[in-house]
């Protein structure tokens, strides 16, 4: 059989490796192979905006990772969805565009700087990248850009409790913010999504899309792969399993990986890079001895407050009988209606503890009775509002193991949520004020009752038990594989996403950071791999 070989070979056709791909093919004129384990992200649920939510607690275009029970959380485990489509979070998650603040980004800087060869990660350095992948519908100015692929829009629709709820916070002195990506984060408003006239803009449709009919760019969906391939100490090309049988195939220039944080380390381990120690329990070879894949582990840390509205009030049964019939005729005859919203409009930054220091809490205001699957039980479906509160710059660490050495077992993941005392305290703060929010007016006159936390006036107690019976990821899991200084023995990557002792290979994804962001990370995704390509080709 006649050698199969690309310029480059990306594993992960995530919101990263969707944009490193395209990048190679467009700026550098490569062949490049795109590989990805999930499915094609064409489906009219997961194209308009506010699908997701028929299709978040079980779909196949979702992987589901329980995590290892939590001692901290009384033995609780919980979910941890991931994409498993082409386009990966961005093809399933709520599309709200958030970056972080320029600190997030200049922190990176000292970090990487300290005895690195050159990569410069301050704000300004990042920010040419977000800033040319914007195609921002309202603003237009140093920090936003106009003309990208990446259509960035204002809500298509508003709801009423999403109104209300920004209201609310400004009764209670939070100033109101036009734009979380300017120049301060503080306040409460109206998210950006990224989607246009009732359709998602994931890294699939504005990267992907785009190359369809390109030679240049392969892509092969449901390809799972099983390890890299290293020769000599070098990534030559990957082993991948499509439809049952295995594939070789080989790179000619460099293997990138972005299969995200939570199987990007279990892809370098089953590869043989990773702790000695731990690839010989599970009989791996070792190749690079690097102890800190799968280390370092950060997710944001998310609880929810939720209450029964006392009038029709949110988005309950609007996508069931007569209400989906209306809402999708009034989409198609006039392209309006609840048929444009992500379902999530509003939110907040805010820090209940120092109202003039960086913010510490992200909120979003989420106009129905919203809860994770280990814990919908807990309270019936009905009009309601609920209101989450998440932890933006945690301090709490977790973990990403080999289960066995098999590529098909999912690895084992604790993210130890809320373990660190910090971070329940901030976060008990953030539920404090929220509270105060479905009390004030003219959110409160609507409220009938708040369900979760149970209690009517939960004392510290109550609500420390309320965080560890419903705390869940954010979706942002990240860190697994970070990019660190030389004298770091638990840095992964080089400054330039380049894996330490193994030429030819880098990681793109949320996993390559020192840090998580202050917000969203699908943004800082698409980044991450914008920037990869530009490494690769020199251009940075």
């Amino acid at each position: 059989m006649a050698r199969e070989a690309f310029d480059y070979i990306v594993v992960g056709g995530g919101s990263s490796g969707c944009v490193a791909a395209a990048q190679l093919v467009t700026k550098g004129n490569h062949r490049v192979l795109l590989l990805e384990a999930g499915f094609s992200h064409h489906h009219p649920l997961l194209d308009m905006p506010p699908g997701i939510f028929k299709m978040i607690n079980g779909s196949k275009y979702m992987k589901y990772h329980t995590t290892v029970p939590q001692e901290h959380l009384d033995g609780r485990a919980h979910d941890i969805p991931q994409g498993n489509v082409l386009g990966g979070g961005s093809s399933v998650n709520a599309q709200v565009y958030i970056r972080g603040r320029a600190a997030d980004y200049d922190e990176w800087d000292a970090v990487l700087r300290g005895n690195n060869d050159g990569a410069d990660w301050s704000w300004n350095a990042v920010l040419k990248h977000f800033r040319g992948m914007e195609g921002n519908n309202r603003l237009h100015n140093a920090a936003h850009g106009a003309d990208g692929p990446l259509l960035v829009s204002d809500p298509g629709h508003i709801n009423e409790l999403s109104r209300w709820f920004v209201q609310a916070v400004q009764a209670l002195d939070e100033p109101f913010n036009s734009d979380f990506n300017g120049p301060a984060q503080r306040g409460v408003g109206f998210y950006q999504f990224m989607n246009r006239a009732g359709k998602r803009s994931s890294a699939a449709y504005a990267f992907i899309e785009p190359l369809k009919d390109d030679a240049r760019l392969t892509v092969r969906l449901n390809a799972e792969v099983q390890r890299i391939l290293i020769e000599n100490g070098r990534a030559v090309g990957v082993v991948y399993r499509k439809d049952g049988v295995e594939h070789v195939v080989h790179a000619d220039g460099e293997v990138i990986v972005s299969s995200g944080a939570l199987v990007t380390p279990k892809l370098l381990m089953l590869s043989g890079i990773g702790s000695a120690d731990h690839l010989a329990e599970h009989g791996i070879e070792c190749v690079a001895d690097l102890p800190g894949v799968g280390s370092n582990l950060i997710d944001h840390p998310e609880v929810p407050i939720t209450s029964t509205t006392n009038g029709r009030y949110g988005y309950f049964n609007q996508g069931v009988g007569w209400r989906m019939l209306m809402n999708g005729i009034q989409f198609k005859l006039f392209g309006s209606g609840p048929v444009t919203s992500a379902g999530v409009e509003a939110g907040a930054f805010v820090n209940p503890l120092d109202r003039d220091a960086p913010p510490t809490i992200q909120a979003f205001c989420v106009p129905i009775v919203y809860l994770d699957r280990d814990t919908r039980k807990s309270m019936k479906d009905t009009y309601g509002l609920t209101i989450t509160t998440v932890v933006v710059k945690p301090k709490s660490r977790g973990t990403v193991k080999l289960r066995s050495a098999d590529p098909a077992a999912m690895p084992l993941v604790s993210p130890n949520l809320l373990k660190d005392e910090e971070d329940m305290r901030q976060m008990m703060a953030g539920q404090r004020f929220f509270l105060r929010a479905f009390r004030t007016d003219p959110l409160a006159s609507r409220i009938e009752r708040i369900a979760l936390p149970a209690a009517p006036d939960p004392d510290d107690d109550a609500i420390r038990e309320h965080c560890k019976r419903f705390v869940k990821t954010n979706y942002h899991p990240a860190g697994t594989c970070k990019m660190g200084a030389d004298g770091d023995p638990m840095a992964v990557l080089d400054a330039r996403m380049r894996v330490r002792g193994v030429e030819s290979l880098r990681v793109c994804d949320m996993s390559a950071v020192p840090n998580i962001n202050a917000g969203n990370t699908n943004a800082p995704a698409m980044m991450l791999g914008d920037r990869c390509a530009d490494f690769i080709l020199d251009r940075n």
